[in-house]
């Protein structure tokens, strides 16, 4: 796989970070993960899934929310509606870079807001949940005793996962007016919901009311022993695989090469290969497999040699 850092454009105009995990051969689908509340893309998480999907063929975006992480913005402002239009201008950069995502998934809040996000995709066919809870009015009770505060001041520090964070009241009407529930409901389109029984941050609970507001197709699978923060190599591998195979049926398979019509004798075909950016190509000469591609500064990959080189190298042999 191939680790690449980028950034794109958030609907303020903001700097999001992000890092694209690609598989090396093959892409089956492109998707988007979606970190835990006040965590960020390098989030173990996030890390660990990303990688070992793209090991499976499934390309993935991991990127800081509006305000966390590398990503600018203001955290304390954006809230949960914040997270959806990140969502949004994800998958809409996505797409033109020539990765179109099919697939999103989500972890804790971020589960939440992929939920909510999908359903404005039309071109997202399925969505995965890690330990996400039903209502985003859940995150209050992390900061439950500063509440009061808020809302009396406007703003109050809290302390989040260790770390200090300033909360406006502005935040706190955003995930309590967020109807997650409603969304699930509403979203027509395959749903997988993963969780741990003894997640002591976002309780089992939350799985059964979004598995019955969802309408099938939807699927529920328990993560026995693993933490809310999937901190266990185990789990995270075991979450790559259920959502490798359970996405199988919605975002298709890899196209082998091998399977494709194969040139015979000195035949050559050029080919899009939808991945790695807009401009790679896949050459096949006589059976033999080679890649074309145009340099990074100019928006390529730099997996092949370019189009002159190409020429260039055909005129020298």
């Amino acid at each position: 796989m191939q680790s690449e850092r980028v950034t794109f454009s958030n609907a303020e105009g903001e700097t999001l970070s992000g890092v694209i995990e690609a598989p090396d051969g093959d892409v089956r689908a492109w998707a988007i993960f979606a970190h835990c509340f006040t965590c960020s893309k390098k989030s173990l998480a996030a890390s660990r899934v990303a990688r070992g999907l793209a090991a499976q063929g499934i390309g993935v975006l991991r990127f800081d929310f509006t305000g966390l992480g590398e990503s600018d913005g203001d955290f304390s402002t954006g809230g949960f509606s914040s997270n959806v239009s990140d969502l949004l201008a994800a998958a809409g950069w996505m797409a033109r870079q020539a990765k179109p995502v099919t697939l999103m998934i989500g972890h804790s809040l971020g589960g939440a807001a992929t939920v909510v996000a999908a359903g404005q995709l039309d071109g997202v066919n399925a969505v995965v949940t890690i330990g996400a809870p039903s209502d985003a009015g859940h995150v209050v009770e992390q900061f439950k005793e500063s509440v009061a505060e808020i809302e009396a001041e406007g703003a109050a520090q809290v302390n989040l996962a260790g770390r200090p964070f300033t909360l406006s009241r502005s935040f706190l009407d955003d995930v309590r007016a967020a109807t997650v529930q409603d969304a699930a409901s509403a979203l027509k389109k395959p749903l997988l919901i993963l969780h741990a029984p003894a997640d002591d941050v976002v309780g089992i609970d939350n799985a059964t009311s979004l598995f019955l507001a969802a309408k099938h197709p939807k699927s529920f699978v328990s993560l026995d022993r693993a933490d809310h923060l999937l901190t266990g190599k185990d789990d995270a591998a075991f979450v790559v695989d259920v959502i490798s195979g359970w996405a199988g049926r919605y975002v298709g398979q890899a196209q082998s090469v091998d399977a494709a019509p194969r040139p015979s004798g000195h035949e050559v075909l050029v080919r899009e290969t939808l991945a790695n950016g807009p401009f790679q190509n896949e050459v096949l000469i006589g059976g033999r497999r080679f890649l074309a591609d145009e340099p990074k500064r100019v928006g390529g990959a730099e997996t092949g040699p370019d189009p002159y080189e190409w020429f260039t190298t055909g005129l020298g042999a």
